[in-house]
């Protein structure tokens, strides 16, 4: 059995589990591995990163800068996920608000980027970048309103992989900007799904350690697990997105979906120690 083959065969045995996923060698353009990598998948917080590559296009665009300064509002204000509502500064300059949406998938920071750029801003940005089945569909609500967009994002592992191959190739955006959403997401503290088989610090994993260097977004709900990123050694780069759905029930597959989520990172680890 290949190694595409054995991850394809881990994923499928948990029973009820939606799948979408693909790893592919940046540089070499061979796929590692892959699972339904077309199929729509809900991605939580994982389509934040269109709203942050937007903001870098404007940037690029001379439209704004990253030192201007944006108030939080009231309506904005969301817990759970980030830092920013136990803060109490209410103005931060937009690099700051994208680094906490980065590290951390900050929901008050999303809210209040978004109504800076605008959700339609976004959702041009993403199709004129390709993305047929990939974006971030609104902004952060809790409960969900009657009317509003049922998911935060929804995407393909195939198309994040192609967006995680472009921005770590440098496409699409000045090679400044790249660098930057790069060490945004590269602050991410969230290992627990694919990057819990790379044994790294979850505070720190932005420059080699154990000769990995770690970028990566995840997104979360009570039945969705998603995580996509590029995970580099010296000598490879390797873009990977791992997307798994399920249907609310008594019978929770979660420690399932982490397990095999795992072993999906362990395949990549020893793609790289190879």
């Amino acid at each position: 059995m290949t190694r595409s083959q054995d991850v394809a065969a881990r994923l499928t045995r948990v029973e009820g589990v939606r799948w979408s996923a693909r790893a592919v060698d940046v540089d070499s353009g061979r796929t590692l591995f892959e699972l339904d990598p077309d199929r729509v998948q809900d991605t939580a917080s994982v389509g934040k990163i269109f709203l942050l590559h937007r903001l870098l296009a404007e940037v690029d665009d001379g439209r704004r800068s990253l030192e201007d300064a944006v108030t939080r509002r009231p309506v904005e204000w969301m817990d759970n996920s980030g830092l920013w509502y136990l803060l109490q500064a209410d103005e931060l300059s937009l690099y700051d608000v994208a680094a906490l949406i980065g590290a951390v998938s900050d929901n008050t920071a999303t809210n209040t980027l978004l109504r800076v750029i605008g959700i339609d801003a976004v959702h041009a940005h993403t199709v004129a970048l390709g993305y047929r089945h990939s974006g971030l569909d609104d902004q952060v609500r809790w409960p969900i309103p009657p009317g509003a967009p049922r998911t935060l994002s929804h995407a393909t592992a195939a198309e994040l992989v192609q967006f995680c191959t472009r921005l770590v190739s440098r496409a699409d955006l000045s090679a400044s900007s790249c660098d930057t959403l790069q060490r945004w997401l590269g602050a991410g503290m969230d290992l627990s799904m694919v990057a819990s088989a790379f044994g790294l610090d979850p505070l720190a994993h932005y420059f080699f350690d154990r000769d990995i260097w770690l970028w990566n977004k995840t997104g979360t709900v009570g039945s969705v697990r998603a995580d996509t990123g590029v995970v580099m050694s010296p000598r490879r780069r390797i873009a990977y997105a791992v997307l798994a759905n399920w249907d609310r029930s008594a019978d929770d597959p979660r420690d399932e979906v982490l397990a095999a989520m795992h072993d999906a990172g362990a395949a990549i680890r020893a793609e790289l120690a190879g």
